[in-house]
């Protein structure tokens, strides 16, 4: 599972940094310090949380191909 940000859109409500620290880093503005996100094995939910939890709606989950 990826995360995918348009990071240019981010306003800085840090709403998805209070659901995951882990997975969601600030720069030292208050918005999100990246645009692309790996998710490691075991924090989908927190992902998918985060990304529910952003009210501009410009985090995008990209789940992985099973093959």
């Amino acid at each position: 599972m990826k995360i995918r940000i348009q990071k240019s859109a981010c306003v800085g409500n840090a709403r998805c940094a209070a659901v995951s620290e882990a997975l969601f880093q600030l720069d030292g503005d208050g918005y999100i310090a990246t645009d692309s996100i790996d998710v490691p094995p075991g924090m989908e939910q927190l992902a998918k949380r985060g990304a529910r939890a952003c009210p501009e709606r410009v985090i995008t989950i990209v789940e992985d191909n099973p093959e």
